[in-house]
């Protein structure tokens, strides 16, 4: 089947969600100046910044993209503008999925009623929802294309978490996770991975049912770690951490396209890969969440494990074509950095160990650890 190149286009918009920090505890700021969220109002131009569920949170969407160059102007403009709000308004922005020693205990609720509500159904597994993460766009095709790429992307997600992953700490405490942020949200129901969905017709009957038995009201209220989005004709990419550096949230997004555009092209070729068993994607998952960049992964055609490194070598070679076509092969081949020097998380848990043989107490090591990330998170804006 000929594939006109019109089929093969996408579209890209990218979520952030950053946490305001005191710039002398280095702790979250429970109650931040509402100015910050005001300026940014002012000066948003084509995208959003928005309040999150907590209230030392804010959260930024860039405008509809139709390239990664196109993301990276654009993170580059909603990064700036809320590092420059935040600075004006006495607050400094921290790029990671957990902060390293702030406690729940202290944190503030948004009042908003939505909020309120999601306080009162969850109790305790929101009370310590002291995690942040970025969402991923993508708009491609009709709904039944969508599903099926979906379906098709969830081999991958156990290694685009791997790259992504920011959230060694919790609370004052190295959780020995490279995601600490996935035990957070496991908490929640309609979160993890989603069963193989095959249509438009799938979606819609789960989605239905849900409704019918009052579980949601919307398709919002899903939390899988990729979805169908609600508001737009997009899938939604959602188990990444909050990429620190803007070089490594660029590279998952260029992962993510030319993923997108690979399965697509199979799907008008009726030519999608045999859905792996979703316990071995889900084992996998937890392998990513536990060793990032270290892991090794399983098969998916029920082979033994490989070592993430040699899959990024391979997944990139098999994406060249995508990459060209999308122009990003400089931001597809950032994994293989990220695999050789580490991730966020990496980056984090390293200076930590380094700060304490030099002599600092564990408060100070983790007030350093704040240090590195608002450095990075300032990096190439």
């Amino acid at each position: 089947m000929k594939i006109e190149k019109a089929d093969l286009s996408i579209t890209l918009g990218v979520e952030e969600e950053f946490f305001l920090v005191d710039p002398d505890t280095r702790d979250m700021l429970a109650d931040p100046d509402p100015q910050i969220f005001e300026h940014c109002q002012t000066r948003v131009g084509p995208h959003k910044v928005v309040p999150e569920f907590l209230r030392s949170q804010i959260e930024t969407n860039t405008r509809v993209c139709r390239s990664v160059s196109g993301v990276r102007s654009s993170l580059r403009e909603t990064r700036g503008l809320v590092i420059e709000a935040a600075e004006r308004f006495g607050a400094e922005v921290l790029g990671a999925s957990t902060h390293p020693f702030a406690k729940w205990t202290d944190q503030l609720t948004t009042p908003r009623q939505r909020y309120l509500d999601f306080e009162m159904t969850y109790q305790q597994a929101v009370r310590n929802f002291m995690v942040s993460g970025m969402h991923v766009h993508a708009g491609f095709g009709d709904k039944d294309a969508r599903i099926r790429v979906m379906t098709a992307l969830r081999r991958y997600l156990p290694v685009l978490l791997a790259l992504s992953a920011s959230s060694p700490f919790a609370q004052g405490r190295n959780t020995g996770y490279k995601s600490y942020r996935l035990c957070v949200v496991g908490a929640l129901p309609r979160t993890s991975l989603p069963n193989a969905l095959h249509s438009a017709a799938d979606y819609e009957q789960l989605l239905a049912t849900y409704q019918r038995m009052n579980f949601i009201s919307d398709g919002s209220e899903i939390w899988w770690d990729i979805r169908p989005s609600q508001r737009y004709p997009t899938i939604e990419l959602r188990i990444c951490d909050l990429c620190t550096r803007l070089e490594d949230a660029l590279c998952l997004v260029a992962w993510f396209a030319c993923l997108v555009r690979r399965l697509l092209r199979q799907h008008y070729a009726d030519e999608l890969p045999e859905e792996p068993l979703t316990e071995i994607i889900a084992e996998n998952r937890w392998v990513a969440q536990r060793y990032g960049v270290l892991a090794f992964l399983g098969g998916m055609a029920g082979s033994g494990r490989t070592d993430i490194a040699d899959l990024v070598k391979q997944l990139i070679d098999n994406l060249s074509e995508e990459a060209e076509a999308l122009g990003c092969e400089a931001e597809l081949r950032h994994a293989l950095d990220i695999v050789n020097y580490g991730s966020g998380a990496d980056r984090q848990t390293d200076h930590y160990r380094l700060r304490l043989l030099e002599g600092d107490s564990e408060e100070q090591a983790l007030r350093s650890v704040v240090d590195l990330i608002l450095e990075d998170t300032r990096a190439g804006i």
